[in-house]
């Protein structure tokens, strides 16, 4: 039997918790048996949901926790007023090391600033970064950052590829994933300088990246590139854009298929099609946030997920923690900051 992995839980957080935790739980268990979970939050509402699922009740903790962060609480609120509450004891029994990792539905701004000032950093990581997985043409890929930092340096971008890399080779299972970072076109001459640095720190690095260069928009679908590296403006905006898409398409599919009787046949006779196209763009497959750069396993999940989506935010922290990313994450970042120091050390004294 595999060795048991203890997670901690906001049980508190998202749209319909505590009972679309709870229901996770249950769902991730069918093929995480050997997984275990401190609860944090009102242990009455706690106790009465896990009544309803017996086998999430057979491997959880419940920790009472008298307060809860709100998705409208500023993050110098949550960070001044939250001590106790189920945001932050969840990301306290990480820090105490009771805990390999925490998953929240919570108030965004509020996890990462409560997690940075309890987990820190990973060493010579300034900003961690938001990555998700996207759907694409050829299979999944990794896009970063997605809105945890607006303006980004090159440096930053360069620990995003290298973070982003990692995340790719254990999360996707991908040998050595391509890198690329997110441009207005694909010319070297092309994009802001911070950019055009983070490209030329890339190439000339031995670390065992595959650079492909830069990548446009239109790339991210298309799957040209396993990893794809941008600042949390851009990204955040490619998300949105991305998921609206993905309704619009979905509506006008739907108003074409009951348009007309003959319509509705067809789409009778394409059921199982349809039904694998609706599986493979379900959203709730991709959840699951990984906060990058912190000196422990912090995992977002999106706020108005349901249980099955919850289930694979689980998933994700208990892949990341059995492959131990953090200390992948620390030794390429080690060799890229090396020779980067390398290659300033001669041009200085040429």
């Amino acid at each position: 039997m595999p060795e048991q992995l203890t997670l901690s839980i906001d049980a508190m957080g998202g749209d319909n918790a505590p009972d679309m935790v709870v229901e996770g739980i249950q769902v991730v268990l069918k093929k995480h048996p050997n997984l275990r979970f401190l609860l944090f939050g009102d242990e009455s509402l706690l106790k009465q949901s896990l009544l309803n699922y017996p086998t999430a009740a057979a491997a959880c903790e419940v920790r009472h926790t008298p307060d809860v962060i709100t998705n409208e609480a500023k993050v110098a609120q949550a960070l001044r007023a939250g001590r106790n509450s189920s945001m932050r004891l969840a990301i306290n029994a990480v820090g105490a090391g009771e805990a390999a990792g925490v998953i929240s539905a919570g108030n965004t701004g509020a996890l990462m600033a409560m997690a940075k000032f309890v987990l820190k950093t990973l060493p010579g990581i300034d900003r961690p970064a938001m990555p998700a997985y996207f759907p694409t043409m050829r299979g999944k890929s990794v896009m970063l950052d997605l809105g945890a930092n607006v303006e980004c340096d090159a440096e930053n971008l360069v620990q995003f590829a290298v973070m982003g890399e990692v995340f790719a080779r254990i999360g996707l299972n991908i040998e050595n994933p391509s890198v690329g970072i997110l441009n207005i076109g694909v010319e070297d001459l092309k994009g802001r300088q911070s950019v055009k640095d983070a490209a030329s720190i890339l190439q000339a690095s031995d670390l065992p990246i595959k650079f492909h260069g830069f990548v446009e928009g239109d790339d991210i679908a298309k799957g040209t590139v396993d990893v794809i590296v941008t600042d949390g403006f851009t990204g955040n905006i490619a998300l949105k854009t991305a998921e609206g898409t993905a309704k619009m398409f979905a509506t006008f599919l739907k108003d074409a298929l009951t348009s007309s009787p003959l319509s509705m046949l067809g789409a009778l006779l394409a059921k199982p099609a349809l039904n694998k196209l609706k599986e493979h763009m379900d959203p709730r497959r991709y959840n699951g946030a990984m906060m990058l750069g912190l000196n422990g396993i912090c995992v977002k999940s999106h706020g108005g997920t349901d249980g099955l989506g919850f289930a694979h935010a689980i998933a994700v922290a208990a892949e990341l923690a059995k492959h131990n990313i953090n200390d992948a994450i620390k030794e390429d970042y080690a060799r890229v900051k090396m020779d980067h120091s390398d290659r300033q050390d001669r041009a200085a004294n040429e």
